[in-house]
C-alpha cells in the first residue's frame, strides 16, 4: 500500500504543476466592456472550443477534477 500512495502522490505534485501552468498560460478575461458585444460577432467566439484558448478551458477542467479526486484518496486513512 505504500507504493500505491507513492505513485498517487507523484501523481498530485505532477497535476499540481501541469494546473498551475495551464492557469497561467491562460489569456486573462478582464477586456473591458466594450468586448461584450464585438467578442459575440468573431470567429474565435463563435469556435471557442476549437482554439487554444478552448482546450486550454477543457484542461483546466480535466485537471481541476484529477486534483480534487487525488486530494480525497490520499486523504483516505488505508
Amino acid at each position: 500500500m505504500e507504493i500505491l500512495r507513492t505513485v498517487l502522490t507523484v501523481l498530485f505534485v505532477i497535476d499540481c504543476i501541469g494546473l498551475s501552468v495551464i492557469i497561467l498560460m491562460q489569456e486573462g478575461k478582464s477586456q473591458g466592456l466594450g468586448s461584450i458585444a464585438g467578442m459575440a460577432d468573431t470567429y474565435w467566439g463563435k469556435n471557442k472550443g476549437r482554439s487554444m484558448e478552448g482546450a486550454l478551458v477543457r484542461a483546466t477542467k480535466i485537471m481541476g477534477v484529477l486534483f480534487f479526486v487525488l486530494a480525497l484518496v490520499l486523504n483516505l486513512n488505508f
